[in-house]
This record gives C-alpha cells, structure tokens and sequence, in this order.
C-alpha cells in the first residue's frame, strides 16, 4: 500500500482548522473526502501540524496511504479536481517511505504573521491579515522578540488547552520586520505549543504600541504565567510557511 507525500495550501478561513470535528468542515476531512473519490475508499490524511480555524497555509504537509500505486502527478492532480472549488490545492505529491509520518518526521516548521497596520480597511487581504490602525514600532517588536529565542518555558503562550506533554520548546527564529504597510512576523522552531505563535504576536503587537516595554516580554516569559501573555492575535494573520523534513 504505497504512501503519498502532499504538500498542500489553503485559505483556512471557510474551515473549522486542519483537524476533523463534527461541528463544521476542515481541511482534514475535505481532502478525505478528496480522497474517497479518487480510490473508492476512505483513508486518513495525516497532517503535520494542527492548523486552527482560520489559519493559512503556503504548504502544510500531509501523508496519505493508498490503496494501490498511481503516479504522483496522477494524484495530486486528482486530487485538485475533486478540491474543487473548495480554497484548497495539493501543490505536489510524492511517493515516501512506508514508515514516513508526516507530523513525527518534521524536523523544523516555519510560521509567518502579517499584521497590516494602516487605518484603512484591508479590502484585497480582508481575511488574511491582521488590521492595525495604530502605528507599531517593529523595531521595539523585533528587540522583544529577541526574549523568546532559545529553549524555554513557554507556560505564558502556551494556551489552556495545549495538550503537548511539555510547555518546554525551542525557538529557532523570532524576527519582526516592516515592509511598507505591512508588519511581518516569522517564528522557526521544530514544533510549536497550541497557539503559541499567536499569544507571542499578540504580546509583541503591545509591544509594537507602546503598551508593554521590551523587558516586559523576558519578564513575562520567565513568570510562566499565561495572565501575563497580550492577547491573542487573530487567526487570520497566521500563516504556515513550511514544514522540513530530515533528508534520507
């Protein structure tokens, strides 16, 4: 039973995040259903991460096992044609090892937040932004940023319901950047907590509006508290760039 490799992207707003639930569509259980058309049969696609609701994804991976061998091409192309018009495409497929899995074998995942920080209303990214009226200093954002890199304790963006057996992560990258309008905020790490990236954006945005100092991020870091956390940056900011993978 040959193993497939997909590499997807998707607007996570019509979709109740990655995960299959009963309360609402997900991206999980609309390439499942992708699936039972292509073979005749149901079979689970595994992702590599949790995306939540209204979370995007440039390429999220995913395994999926199939009953008989088709070429790569065949199927993502397959696919594609019953995603349709679903906002979801499989950008490749590949086939792995059996033993491949696509959520334990990730070695590194790359996460982008943009924050548009204008008065204006996003009228071509409503949806896929963050709108700021007030001016951020992303500056300040990126010293701040600065705190929550290396191996910690991440209690304090770590949400309620985080089921990962540690608060300990590592964080790769943490870097804030300006373009224009926009403000882009990039995470790397091999795995993140529920929400993680999204409560250090939103303790960073305090930051950016003068709310919070800098010093104010190490020391709510180091208080493993989540009451000392900023809000919670939407999900429609929030971006998985990419997900790694060991070469073999």
């Amino acid at each position: 039973m040959p193993r497939y490799k997909l590499t997807i992207e998707y607007d996570g707003g019509p979709f109740a995040g990655w995960q299959r639930v009963a309360t609402g569509p997900s991206v999980q259980s609309t390439l499942e259903a992708a699936v039972e058309k292509l073979c005749g049969e149901g079979r689970d696609v595994v992702g590599a991460g949790r995306t939540d609701a209204g979370v995007h994804a440039l390429a999220q991976a995913a395994h999926v096992d199939l009953p008989k061998p088709l070429e790569a091409d065949v199927v993502a192309n397959a696919l594609n044609a019953h995603l349709r018009p679903a906002p979801i495409s499989v950008l490749s497929a590949e086939i792995v090892a059996d033993d491949f899995h696509a959520r334990f074998d990730a070695v590194h995942r790359v996460y982008r937040y943009r924050i548009l920080n204008r008065r204006a209303d996003a009228a071509l990214d409503r949806g896929r932004v963050w709108r700021m009226g007030r001016p951020l200093d992303a500056e300040a954002m990126d010293d701040a940023a600065q705190a929550l890199v290396g191996a910690h304790d991440f209690t304090t963006f770590r949400d309620t319901h985080c089921q990962a057996k540690s608060p300990v992560k590592t964080l790769d990258v943490a870097r804030v950047l300006r373009f224009g309008e926009e403000v882009e905020l990039a995470f790397e790490a091999r795995s993140f907590l529920h929400r993680q990236v999204r409560s250090m954006t939103g303790t960073l945005a305090e930051v950016g509006m003068g709310r919070m100092r800098v010093r104010d991020v190490a020391a709510a870091l180091a208080a493993k508290d989540r009451a000392r956390c900023g809000p919670v940056a939407p999900a429609e900011g929030l971006y998985l760039v990419r997900v790694d993978y060991a070469a073999k």
